[in-house]
């Protein structure tokens, strides 16, 4: 184990600063960790919940000089059910930062990204505002208007005309998958990269495509986590750990598991289960 891994793998305890709801499903949580502040975009970390369990979470904003933490928090299962109960000033436990970030590269850029996936993507497209990069085209999807996150910041980040939206209902944006829409994008204009979190399916799919447009592409992977430091192996797929490894992944790393990737992935017990 490295001496950076050594250190950011030690638990560390810290107070919740501030919560916000941003969807019916969706919390962002805020809090005060050193060392989780220096993460970049596309890393996560891994948050205790006293008395139920610890799960891994993307980055979602940093502020490295006030060395606070931001990640948003999709109620799904036992622990967000549990956390989403949590209130100011409540204890958390904190591990990490962990992974491999998206890599920065400039020209022209997209991003796709499909629910909470939404979140770790505007961590990236205020970087690469930041570095004033030429131009960043988001296509984000949700089922619903009320499931689309942070279209606000990313409009701020890429510009207006820049963020297109797919609902699945139709309420919002396109009706539809943001993966159809975006392979409508990648039809229609060249990118020198296109980077992308969200369901598997959709990173699939978003794969696909770049392979046949001869795009460079990185995606960031959710499997299960438990160590986050590449012991366990639960979040083993083909021959890559997906909290060492990844979570974020190139095109040439992708190609190579496809007999996986956005097929099936791996319960509590290892047994595989269809996407």
């Amino acid at each position: 184990m490295s001496a950076w891994l050594t250190v950011t793998n030690k638990h560390r305890t810290t107070r919740i600063l501030n919560v916000e709801t941003v969807s019916p499903t969706v919390k962002t949580f805020t809090f005060m960790d050193g060392l989780c502040a220096k993460a970049k975009p596309g890393q996560f970390l891994m948050l205790w919940i006293p008395g139920v369990d610890e799960i891994p979470l993307s980055v979602f904003h940093v502020d490295r000089e006030r060395a606070l933490v931001y990640v948003a928090v999709k109620r799904v299962g036992e622990a967000t059910k549990a956390l989403h109960t949590m209130k100011v000033g409540d204890w958390v436990g904190v591990r990490g930062p962990f992974g491999k970030n998206f890599t920065l590269r400039g020209g022209k850029v997209l991003m796709v990204g499909g629910g909470v996936g939404i979140a770790p993507l505007t961590f990236l497209a205020k970087e690469l505002a930041d570095r004033k990069f030429s131009k960043t085209v988001a296509v984000v999807g949700a089922k619903t208007k009320e499931e689309l996150i942070f279209l606000d910041k990313l409009k701020r980040f890429c510009g207006e005309k820049n963020v297109l939206a797919a609902t699945e209902d139709g309420s919002y944006g396109v009706k539809g998958l943001a993966s159809t829409l975006a392979e409508s994008v990648m039809t229609q204009e060249g990118f020198d990269v296109v980077y992308a979190c969200g369901p598997e399916p959709m990173l699939r799919a978003v794969l696909d495509y770049a392979e046949k447009g001869g795009f460079y592409f990185e995606a960031s992977l959710e499997r299960l986590m438990r160590c986050a430091i590449g012991i366990c192996g639960s979040c083993v797929i083909g021959g890559y750990r997906v909290c060492r490894d990844g979570p974020v992944f190139n095109i040439h790393q992708l190609k190579t598991v496809k007999g996986e990737f956005g097929v099936w992935k791996r319960d509590f017990n290892g047994k595989r289960i269809p996407l």
